[in-house]
């Protein structure tokens, strides 16, 4: 797959099919592309809990916030949930502030994950107390995101901003989840020597 392809691919997925679990290795292959990536100073602080494990996924769940915009959504209904996560953390030990890395971690994870036929979710929504309790975290340790992992089962549709220029992603009766994204144009505020 051209590297093209997995971005236009890597879509935010909210609805997995439970009745295909990821397989805990594929997990542990997704984190090991992050020991790749670049680390502002270096330092490279960040670890990683890798969770395949059904009850432990049941338990993680209900600790994590879905889809800001759709109000009355709750998040994935049984059958539809997440059958694996990467819990991307802070390591204080090595460092006081990740930068930037766990941007690009997640970024890179969820690439490698469309590469081998999983979706997922970065979420920034953690109830992180509760979710370091159930994880028996030492202190050094801070819960940055969350990324959900599982099959798709859902079409994510990405489409042009609607004339008011609303940002608001919605799922339509359709079934399919639509996402509307700025343009070239709009992102793109100079270019030297001009474009043709």
């Amino acid at each position: 797959m051209q590297f093209r392809e997995l971005m236009v691919q890597n879509r935010t997925r909210r609805k997995f099919d439970e009745s295909r679990p990821v397989d805990i290795q594929i997990l542990v292959d997704l984190v090991e592309l992050t020991r790749f990536i670049p680390s502002g100073k270096n330092m490279q602080p960040l670890k990683y809990i890798a969770v395949a494990d059904k009850v432990q996924c049941d338990a993680i769940f209900p600790l994590l916030g879905w889809a800001g915009y759709l109000k009355d959504w709750k998040g994935p209904a049984d059958g539809e949930r997440p059958t694996g996560y990467i819990v991307v953390m802070l390591d204080r030990n090595l460092a006081d502030t990740p930068g930037c890395d766990h941007g690009i971690a997640s970024q890179s994870i969820m690439l490698g994950a469309v590469e081998k036929g999983l979706g997922g979710c970065i979420i920034g929504t953690v109830n992180r107390k509760k979710l370091s309790r159930m994880l028996d975290l030492s202190e050094n340790f801070d819960i940055l995101l969350v990324l959900a992992l599982g099959v798709p089962a859902q079409d994510v549709v990405v489409e042009s901003l609607p004339s008011d220029g609303s940002i608001q992603y919605w799922s339509g009766n359709d079934g399919k989840h639509h996402v509307p994204k700025r343009g070239l144009d709009d992102l793109l505020v100079g270019c030297y020597p001009e474009k043709k």
